[in-house]
């Protein structure tokens, strides 16, 4: 799930006056905070696990296999532990079970009260981890910094796309993402720091630090206000419209104020939000949203990031060089993520993605060749020019990634969604990134060492895979409004024109053409829904 980012749900074709108001800055600090958590927790892990104090403490067998190069384990065999990549992959486990919750939460409590859960389960779960004396006791902090995650993950975005003007709502949503390569950057840095320090308490560091921006997270959901949104569909109209008059900073805010009002009534309309994603016009966007969620983690992307200090030190390394090499790979995520930025509505999403797929599927072959070549099971290290090589190609590949794959899977989805199902969308979205981030993350070391450099043929096969789909199923949307998807997109596309029923009530299908009879399709807020 690198590179992290929920999809803000934007409506589409109206702004409303508005201005630049200091909620609206800390609400850019929070949205900081929360990808910096995300990205942190996954970078922080591949660094620690590959420390040989903590593996010493925690998974002993592990330790034994990498210190002695006289055991039966191979070059690739060497961090092959279920418990170690439980370690990694138990946080996006809990992550996916929280969501369910937090889609309670967020809907009944509020946003801001689901995102101050967030940051006490963060808060907890860092002092579990820092203080943990035995492996329970840190598989327990990793599923509460998950649960974090799965609040987190679920209420900011949403905080954030209804508390933006308009104008910069788009912005704030790459923010987030970018925040989260932040974090996997500092997460890196951290780990090559701490793994210097002496006396094995370095790993307490790296997992302990995520303590700040939990901490920033925290105080920050405390100090905001919860979104006029949320307080209109829970009934507190009056506060909503004061709220709403103090976000925007203007005193002309009736037109939004009963936009929102109308949106909250044809929301509770909504009845069966699942339901109406299975209809047969909303195929198209479901296949693609899931699909895409697969697609992307099968790019082997989490694999690397998760594991890219264990797997440096794998194709030998070496610890030191292993971390740094990764801290490499992680600055390379936030540069490129800004190439993205910058291109995404220039270039549009499809070259973008076909661009990417060219340049993983020909940096994961060249890194299967290498390897294949040079790594052999008991090779203790690469010469400096293959090792400088191999770095190279990570870095092309992770580039390519974080323009395309990392930003587009979130982005996609969450413009291609008709209004009506856009909640529901989203969380079949995230549900599916979670359920499989914690596939790879729990199966790669174990696949590393069956596979061995074949390991990188596996993920080229799927980058190969996904670029022809993208090629023949995957539509452009660039500067198409959300309203005028269907009838600009998907009535338009070779394929999924089939899936268009005119017949069927309303262009997006709100039970009994709610939208279509009251014209407030743009307004129409479906993170009520959730």
């Amino acid at each position: 799930m690198t590179g992290g980012g929920f999809g803000s749900v934007q409506p589409a074709g109206v702004e409303f006056e508005a201005k630049i108001t200091p909620i609206v800055i800390i609400s850019c600090i929070m949205a900081a905070t929360g990808g910096l958590m995300f990205g942190y927790d996954v970078g922080v892990s591949g660094g620690v696990t590959s420390m040989p104090d903590f593996l010493e403490k925690f998974f002993p067998v592990v330790y034994r296999q990498t210190q002695d190069p006289t055991t039966d384990s191979s070059n690739y065999c060497q961090y092959d532990n279920q418990g170690l990549q439980l370690f990694t992959s138990s946080l996006y486990l809990a992550g996916l079970t929280a969501t369910f919750f937090a889609s309670y939460t967020t809907r009944k409590l509020g946003r801001r009260l689901t995102m101050l859960i967030a940051g006490i389960f963060f808060l907890v779960g860092v002092a579990f981890n820092a203080a943990a004396q035995d492996l329970a006791m840190l598989i327990v902090g990793r599923i509460l910094l998950g649960c974090g995650v799965g609040f987190a993950n679920q209420a900011v975005p949403l905080f954030l796309s209804e508390i933006a003007p308009t104008r910069i709502r788009g912005g704030l949503n790459i923010l987030f993402q970018l925040n989260v390569t932040i974090g996997i950057l500092f997460a890196n840095l951290v780990n090559y720091g701490t793994a210097k320090i002496t006396g094995g308490w370095g790993w307490r560091l790296s997992l302990g630090l995520a303590g700040v921006p939990a901490i920033l997270l925290t105080i920050g959901a405390l100090l905001v206000v919860d979104t006029p949104n949320s307080l209109i569909e829970r009934g507190k109209l009056e506060e909503g419209k004061r709220v709403l008059r103090k976000i925007r900073g203007t005193d002309n805010i009736e037109p939004e104020f009963l936009e929102l009002v109308e949106a909250s009534r044809v929301a509770k309309e909504v009845k069966h939000p699942f339901k109406n994603l299975l209809q047969r016009r909303n195929r198209p966007q479901l296949v693609i949203a899931v699909a895409l969620q697969i697609f992307q983690q099968f790019t082997g992307i989490n694999a690397i990031m998760f594991y890219a200090p264990v797997l440096f030190d794998t194709l030998g390394f070496g610890s030191d060089a292993s971390l740094y090499s990764s801290v490499i790979t992680g600055a390379v995520n936030v540069v490129s993520t800004f190439v993205s930025i910058y291109s995404v509505d220039k270039l549009g999403r499809r070259l973008l993605l076909l661009e990417a797929g060219v340049q993983m599927f020909f940096s994961q072959l060249v890194i299967a060749i290498l390897l294949g070549v040079k790594v052999t099971d008991d090779s203790d290290n690469l010469s400096k020019g293959y090792a400088i090589l191999i770095v190279v190609m990570v870095c092309t590949f992770v580039s390519a990634f974080a323009w395309s794959w990392g930003p587009l899977g979130w982005l996609i989805p969450s413009e291609t969604f008709p209004l009506e199902t856009r909640s529901a969308g989203q969380s079949v979205t995230v549900c599916v990134n979670l359920l499989f981030t914690f596939i790879i993350a729990q199966a790669f070391l174990s696949m590393l060492c069956h596979f061995k450099y074949g390991i990188f043929l596996f993920f080229c096969s799927w980058v190969f895979i996904m670029s022809i789909f993208v090629l023949f199923l995957v539509p452009e949307t660039k500067n198409i409004p959300i309203e005028e998807m269907t009838e600009r997109v998907w009535k338009k596309h070779w394929f999924w024109k089939r899936f268009m029923d005119d017949s069927e009530d309303g262009v997006y299908g709100v039970d009994g053409d709610d939208l279509k009879k009251n014209g407030h399709g743009y307004g129409y807020d479906p993170a009520s829904q959730l």
